[in-house]
């Protein structure tokens, strides 16, 4: 199954409204925002969109309007969960809904051995083109490199978002992946890195506020201007790390963003905003990367 996601894409935030409601008008304004400073797509209902606290039904109709709102790139949905039989219903309802393909995380809490893992993908991919999400510090469980090469031989397994924080494991996903088969990074200051032991792209925060320097890091790699590259990693990663451990992601980002100018909204509970002093801080160290930060709050919704 051959699907062309793209290289560079956002981990989307999702905006509410000041009594909680997601707002879906404010969710197609950012994603225009995202693919015009870069990013290939998104990814909706993710990490970063809040997805434990928004309901099957709010996850189908923002994946809706973002997929409206920006017809010609990807939209990616966040379907996983730790229960096959769910993941694999809201799947289908994604799929249904116009979703390009589709993220499903190892499933947490309930620490599956590496045969539930493949049995878990391999019921997900059959709906439509899968992402598998690795991502240990949330799951409590690492997917190997060998289960991960095993799901890679699944039709419906297009890739894999890593965050296993273990390189050498990267690398040998990549080495020994089929060429269909597409590794992003799920740490935004490990995506150098990755592209440089084979890796394909990065599943991005710091996109928000810099996409356009992100692709331009890609391409200088591309193009072996490592230079450039290691200017970009370099000069970003302050603000990727900032955006990391202040706090919980995303209530790094979704500050900054709010702080920009853009409506982002409040978060939902258990996430609170941060401190006063921890957004001053936040934002001195946006303020630093200078002209990294491109994020424009006024392009219009086509």
């Amino acid at each position: 199954m051959a699907t062309d996601i793209g290289r560079l894409l956002t981990a989307m935030l999702t905006p509410f409204k000041s009594d909680g409601s997601v707002d879906y008008e404010a969710a197609e304004k950012l994603a225009v925002l995202l693919v015009a400073d870069g990013s290939d797509g998104v990814v909706v209902s993710g990490t970063t969109g809040e997805s434990p606290a928004l309901s099957d039904d709010e996850k189908i109709e923002l994946l809706k309007a973002i997929k409206k709102a920006i017809p010609r790139h990807s939209v990616v949905a966040g379907t996983g969960s730790n229960d096959t039989h769910h993941s694999v219903k809201l799947s289908e309802r994604a799929m249904k809904a116009g979703a390009d393909a589709l993220l499903a995380v190892v499933p947490y809490y309930n620490k599956p051995p590496q045969e539930g893992m493949y049995q878990h993908f391999k019921a997900i991919s059959e709906v439509g083109p899968t992402i598998m999400y690795n991502i240990q510090g949330r799951t409590a469980i690492n997917m190997s490199a060998a289960t991960t090469l095993r799901c890679a031989q699944l039709p419906g397994v297009i890739g894999v978002k890593e965050a296993s924080g273990d390189m050498d494991q990267i690398g040998l996903v990549c080495a020994g992946k089929p060429e269909h088969f597409k590794v992003w990074s799920g740490d935004d200051s490990w995506t150098l890195p990755l592209l440089a032991v084979g890796g394909d792209g990065v599943i991005c925060v710091v996109s928000h506020i810099a996409g356009r320097a992100m692709k331009r890091m890609i391409e200088a790699h591309d193009q072996a201007d490592n230079q450039t590259a290691m200017k970009i990693h370099q000069g970003l990663l302050p603000v990727i790390k900032t955006l990391m451990t202040t706090a919980a992601n995303p209530v790094p980002i979704k500050s900054v963003i709010n702080a920009m100018g853009f409506p982002a909204g409040p978060f939902r509970l258990p996430l609170v905003p941060l401190t006063d002093d921890q957004l001053k801080s936040v934002m001195q160290t946006v303020r630093e990367a200078g002209n990294l930060i491109t994020f424009k709050t006024g392009v219009k919704v086509a």
